[in-house]
């Protein structure tokens, strides 16, 4: 069996790396081509080209890059006419994988799978509509994801959450981390200010600006900035002048055990919007979710987003109990007083993150040896 796969960011490398082991788990006989990241690379992916190229969100961030992206979407259509794959296996990335399986499907009938489905409950929901012209069959991440692909056309299939079957460190893990960077017992706050260059040199400004007024009420208090790899230099660049001599845990000296077991001590996060939500939650760590887009984004957004909040844990637990400071507030005052206001009362956020690992499938089969059952099942039923 041929498999071209496609992701374009960090987390989507994550899934389709457990994907890729399940397929291989299913099917011994299996190869794939395509595009991906370094967890894809371990499964035996040769990237077309660097994955890091896709990593862009926000749709005026999107505008300089277009006439490249044309390029590299063109050029990998083509690639996928070429090979004639089995099926075609996008992952997340719409603005790059849909543009791609459009083309596909015009040249040709392959089948196509995309792994994560469209925000349509959030924003945009015609997106599933066009979504069915060129997609086959969707893997969806959340419960409540299926009805709403199936009423525009789509196979889709709950999969799980790949954050619930990702180790959680132990008190063990724990002490060891503490006395190898010296942290003795103090209080540990993570700031996570995103896993793309754009979002990073957005928020760590306004984060470092919160910090200044939040670490003087708390001295004791460490901070630690889990850094994700392809920003890591920028991130130690843009929190040079933080208050706190915060710690940078760079996945390129640091071994994932360690962030694991600062996510588990940490007292407090705060955090950019997206799925570190879901891995705080699975880490039983409270938190405070910020995020400001570019001012034309965020203008546009304003008027389309359907739902009150952006952050998962509240949507998959039906709650608000996790603070967010989003757009015009996005800002280091409030910031500063939901901060506060977690820190005093952190037991407000249990209940709703246990939900959360419930829903997402906490205990059942791993989410990427399900989505790859998924994707069997879908081509032997065609």
């Amino acid at each position: 069996m041929r498999i071209f796969v496609i992701a374009g960011e960090p987390s989507g490398d994550r899934l389709g790396g457990a994907l890729m082991a399940g397929l291989r788990r299913l099917r011994h006989e299996v190869t794939f081509t395509g595009i991906g990241g370094p967890m894809m690379a371990d499964q035996g992916l040769v990237s077309r080209f660097d994955m890091a190229e896709l990593s862009i969100m926000g749709l005026a961030e999107v505008a300089p890059k277009y006439f490249h992206l044309k390029r590299r979407i063109a050029e990998t259509a083509q690639a996928i006419l070429t090979q004639k794959p089995d099926v075609v296996i996008t992952i997340d990335a719409p603005d790059f994988c849909l543009r791609v399986a459009k083309l596909v499907k015009a040249g040709s009938t392959i089948r196509t799978v995309h792994y994560v489905a469209p925000t349509v409950w959030a924003w945009r929901p015609g997106r599933a509509a066009k979504m069915a012209r060129v997609i086959d069959h969707v893997l969806a991440l959340f419960p409540f994801e299926p009805p709403l692909m199936q009423a525009a056309g789509m196979a889709c299939d709950f999969v799980g959450h790949p954050v619930v079957a990702e180790p959680q460190a132990t008190a063990t893990d724990i002490a060891t981390f503490r006395t190898q960077h010296g942290l003795g017992d103090a209080p540990i706050l993570l700031v996570l200010p995103g896993s793309r260059r754009g979002e990073v040199a957005r928020l760590a400004p306004t984060f470092g600006a919160a910090l200044r007024k939040f670490l003087p009420n708390h001295p004791d208090m460490r901070v630690i900035v889990p850094a994700a790899g392809p920003v890591a230099g920028l991130v130690r660049e843009q929190i040079a002048d933080w208050p706190g001599d915060p710690m940078v845990l760079d996945p390129a000296y640091t071994n994932p055990d360690e962030k694991r077991a600062a996510f588990a001590a940490a007292s407090l996060a705060l955090a950019a919007s997206g799925t570190v939500s879901l891995e705080l939650a699975a880490a039983n760590t409270p938190m405070v979710i910020a995020y400001d887009f570019n001012w034309i984004t965020r203008q546009i957004l304003r008027r389309m987003m359907l739902t009150d909040t952006a952050t998962l844990v509240n949507l998959v637990s039906e709650t608000r109990v996790v603070p967010e400071c989003l757009g015009e507030n996005c800002r280091s005052g409030p910031i500063v007083r939901a901060l506060e206001n977690v820190l005093n009362a952190p037991e407000k956020q249990t209940d709703a993150m246990a939900l959360t690992m419930q829903r997402l499938g906490q205990g059942g089969e791993a989410p990427g040896l399900r989505a790859a059952r998924a994707v069997l099942a879908g081509m032997a039923q065609r």
